[in-house]
């Protein structure tokens, strides 16, 4: 009968881990840099200007169950912005724009994970550039998931938003035309769990 009752215990607590562990840890491919973030805006109307922030941090939790459980937290480095052309760059990073001596990091923290289906979903949280801080939605999409060669385990997604500079106190981004209002920004996360 003690046996019994040992195997039983055994059993939940068994399951009490299990459930505990559904949640999934994961921190950015950093080191391997398989992590992305880009955004492109129209210059003048006639083309568009495409960029990347090249140093940035973050991890998320994954609960394919308990997608309510899911969460993303990044922080950019916002003067690591790299558009390809150096003077530019030196533009964007001044008062006109980003003014990252005043505002060197920006930041997202989510509030939300919408399960949409197949892979799909919207990941809402607060955005905060130049320290304004905003309510945005990403649309995301997981890309896959499974082991590595390294004998770890890897998660990866890509998602997009449209962000409005306005928002941001970048009134001198009128001198790119007015449909420089509107930046979209993408990303392509891959996360190894921990």
């Amino acid at each position: 009968m003690k046996m019994k009752h040992l195997l039983t215990s055994l059993i939940l607590a068994l399951g009490i881990t299990t459930s505990a562990q559904a949640t999934e840890n994961y921190a950015f491919d950093i080191k391997g840099q398989h992590a992305f973030i880009q955004f492109k805006v129209k210059h003048l109307g006639y083309s568009w200007l495409i960029g990347n922030f090249n140093t940035f941090n973050g991890s998320y939790s994954y609960d394919e169950a308990k997608p309510a459980n899911n969460s993303v937290t990044v922080d950019i480095d916002v003067a690591s912005i790299d558009s390809n052309h150096a003077e530019r760059d030196k533009h964007l990073r001044s008062a006109d724009f980003f003014d990252v001596a005043k505002f060197p990091k920006a930041s997202f923290t989510s509030t939300s994970f919408e399960n949409k289906g197949n892979g799909t979903a919207v990941l809402k949280g607060n955005f905060t550039l130049r320290g304004i801080t905003k309510a945005i939605a990403f649309d995301v999409k997981q890309i896959g998931a499974g082991k590595d060669p390294w004998g770890g385990f890897r998660r990866g997604f890509e998602g997009t938003t449209t962000l409005h500079l306005s928002d941001y106190n970048m009134t001198k981004a009128g001198m790119l035309g007015p449909v420089a209002e509107n930046v979209e920004l993408f990303f392509s996360i891959e996360g190894v769990r921990q």
